[in-house]
């Protein structure tokens, strides 16, 4: 929405200046998962660092994780109602047109109470309520699609005039490929000035290769299973593992005394120092995790999971096409497939420079200051 022009006693230069100095108002709306979350919170992020005045506020629902992640960084956070539409007939269809309408009546209240000059949405929940209370309002809008396959919500968002924006090309909505936005403390990290910091951090061999093994919070059964169960064979072969396995999950490990440590932790607080100590990952293919690891620039072993539409497999295939990562099928990955494939590369430092510079070309680290600036130029 415009700001009020000057009134007839601040005219010339001074009018001028009071309009420049009006506060843009952006809204970002994200939420359910992380994979909708991270990406709106690293623009705020990108947002605040190249308009520190503008009012950054978050649009979530009380279904997500956005809750407590949006006021841990320090945003502004507003709710509306969820409205997840059945995927499947039921009586609970009939009511989706009323809650879709509070919903976006909603939305329309926080929209008009913020001054909202532009809005980006990320998908989920909150995201369908929010382009239609935008487009209502005449506000101008971004749809930013994150993972291989659009969902339906910013399917509807492009529908209505947002401009798209995604993570790859051939998403299923019309977009500029923009890639995802990272926190800036992963797209800027000095992972060679952290390495010998984060070994240490981790009780990690100075000098070995380290191969960073994780399945997300609450880990992946086959990650674990493969490559503990390989653990033997890394220590043998020189090479050190830091390995988080989940919260509610437990691994056996065998360690041959004089070999690297393979360190085995339930979680990794301090992701920054892992991915700064590993040389390799083995780890999901969720759009986020893939970002991420491309931006840092880390040879990855992708195991997408095995459910959905083929999902994660889409979301690695720029970087595994370009040969800075491979891809394991989740019923193909085995302790001897960590030994026949997995070790061979980690162990080759040619390989592994490579594969780190593939990688780097395939990501997008400046994906949020890049759609950060495109906000802003239309807020103003």
């Amino acid at each position: 929405m415009d700001k009020q022009p000057p009134s007839d006693n601040q005219g010339g230069i001074e009018g001028i200046a009071a309009v420049s100095q009006e506060s843009l108002s952006i809204v970002v709306a994200g939420g359910g998962t992380a994979g909708h979350i991270e990406p709106a919170m690293a623009v705020a992020d990108a947002i605040r660092r190249q308009e520190p005045s503008a009012r950054v506020t978050a649009l979530g629902t009380k279904k997500g994780l956005e809750g407590t992640l949006v006021p841990e960084r320090g945003y502004d956070l507003r709710l509306i109602d969820p409205v997840p539409i059945p995927r499947q007939l039921s009586s609970s269809l009939f009511s989706v047109p009323a809650r879709i309408r509070r919903a976006v009546t909603q939305a329309k209240d926080i929209l008009r109470d913020v001054d909202a000059d532009v809005l980006i949405g990320f998908g989920g929940y909150v995201s369908a309520p929010a382009y239609l209370a935008a487009r209502s309002l005449r506000i101008p809008f971004f749809v930013h699609e994150a993972n291989a396959r659009a969902g339906m919500a910013n399917k509807l968002g492009v529908r209505l005039g947002g401009r798209g924006l995604a993570a790859v090309d051939q998403s299923g909505i019309s977009a500029d490929v923009v890639g995802i936005p990272v926190r800036k403390e992963i797209s800027s990290l000095d992972r060679h000035g952290l390495r010998a910091e984060a070994r240490e951090f981790f009780g990690l061999d100075p000098h070995a290769p380290v191969l960073l093994v994780t399945g997300g919070s609450q880990g992946a059964r086959s990650l674990n299973t493969a490559v503990s169960g390989a653990s033997r064979e890394l220590g043998a072969a020189g090479v050190s593992v830091l390995h988080a396995y989940g919260k509610k999950n437990s691994v056996e490990v065998c360690h041959v005394d004089g070999t690297p440590p393979y360190v085995a932790v339930p979680y990794i607080s301090r992701m920054d120092l892992a991915l700064s100590a590993a040389d390799m990952i083995v780890c999901r293919s969720g759009a986020m995790t893939v970002a991420e690891v491309s931006a840092a620039g880390i040879p990855a072993v992708y195991v997408p999971l095995p459910h959905g539409n083929g999902e994660q497999a889409l979301n690695a295939k720029t970087v595994v096409d370009n040969s800075g990562a491979i891809l394991i099928n989740d019923d193909s990955l085995r302790s001897h497939t960590i030994v026949d494939k997995v070790i061979p590369m980690i162990t080759n430092a040619d390989v592994l420079a490579v594969m780190r510079e593939n990688t780097l070309k395939s990501g997008h680290a400046n994906a949020a200051d890049d759609i950060a600036q495109r906000v802003i130029h239309a807020a103003r």
